[in-house]
């Protein structure tokens, strides 16, 4: 999680429904593209932060829980705020919240609940004991998701139970776990470590190497069914527009950030990123020709067909966010829009 931010762009806040650029024609002419599709799921993130919300969040899973025709819900972490105590009962309270979603919640971890945990105001937590009891908490059933309950593929065999996937009506869904604080490499300095300790150092590469064979297998999946869509969710902001990144926050993406361009210039559909980490809704392609991230990653080539969303979190967690699967024949596969929350 980044601690400051400067102000975004009014484009950034702009709640009007932003649509992905186009990309190949032939995308919608491949076979097997004349499948039903026309379904909503709900996308939040960065919440509860502070009391405020923690005493809200059962109103807003009340609200989720009403939206009419939703088929699921995914949180793309942090689950708490960055100043608070990593406590066993604080996971707990939040596994029951998580339990009372009606349809089907996919939860992917982010960096508040355990790689910060290190802070002081956080406990001065070792983070990868905290991580195991995030896993123990909230993937207690692997293949299995929270709330409703649904089957889904898991890597829990590679020790990620965390990592799961599903398709639906021609969109391919995977998370990844990958969070903020550099991927969980900046240095725990509380511990008295000011640089990544060897253990950490092992965590992010394995971490890492299982997120990449999950965008592989996404996409190969998606290719050998000739699907429409791929849409991966993580909680780190790679591209954050928000304030000057830095090679030392962002360094440890460039894996992921090279697979993604080499997965989706492969893939004749369109491919979509949702994230959190930053905290304010933006819709961008941040790998699109001529992006300066691509410069900032060294990567070769481009993801024109690649569209990132930012959901609203934090002190901007005033909304959730509804995706709709449009029909084949639509003009772009996903559409979406903020929803307020009413109370």
């Amino acid at each position: 999680m980044h601690l400051s931010r400067t102000p975004a762009l009014a484009a950034v806040a702009a709640a009007l429904v932003v649509l992905p650029a186009a990309t190949a024609a032939s995308a919608a002419d491949a076979p097997g593209q004349g499948k039903d599709g026309h379904y909503r799921f709900a996308v939040i993130g960065d919440v509860p932060y502070g009391d405020a919300q923690v005493a809200a969040f059962p109103t807003w899973v009340d609200q989720i829980n009403a939206t009419p025709d939703l088929s699921f819900t995914i949180h793309v972490g942090d689950i708490k705020n960055g100043s608070s105590r990593c406590t066993n009962e604080y996971f707990s309270m939040i596994r029951t919240q998580f339990d009372r979603f009606t349809t089907p919640l996919v939860y992917t971890p982010g960096d508040n609940e355990w790689t910060d945990c290190h802070r002081t105001n956080n406990g001065t937590y070792d983070p990868l004991e905290r991580l195991a009891a995030v896993r123990s908490t909230f993937f207690p059933r692997a293949g299995h998701t929270l709330g409703a309950d649904m089957t889904v593929a898991s890597q829990a065999a590679a020790g990620f139970p965390e990592n799961v996937s599903f398709r639906r009506q021609g969109v391919d869904i995977a998370t990844l776990h990958v969070v903020g604080s550099n991927n969980g490499l900046l240095p725990w300095p509380e511990l008295g470590f000011t640089s990544p300790t060897a253990q950490q150092v092992a965590e992010e590469r394995a971490r890492t190497d299982n997120a990449l064979a999950q965008v592989r297998s996404a996409f190969a999946g998606a290719r050998q069914r000739h699907d429409r869509a791929v849409a991966l969710f993580l909680q780190a902001d790679m591209f954050d527009p928000t304030y000057a990144v830095t090679w030392a926050d962002n360094s440890a993406f460039q894996p992921l950030v090279r697979e993604l361009v080499a997965q989706s210039n492969a893939f004749d559909g369109e491919v979509y990123l949702f994230n959190g980490d930053s905290h304010v809704y933006n819709s961008d392609r941040p790998l699109a020709s001529g992006s300066r991230w691509l410069d900032f990653y060294g990567v070769q080539g481009s993801a024109d067909n690649l569209t990132r969303v930012t959901v609203d979190g934090s002190s901007n967690n005033t909304d959730f966010l509804e995706v709709t699967v449009n029909r084949p024949g639509a003009a772009h596969v996903l559409s979406w829009k903020r929803v307020p929350y009413t109370r």
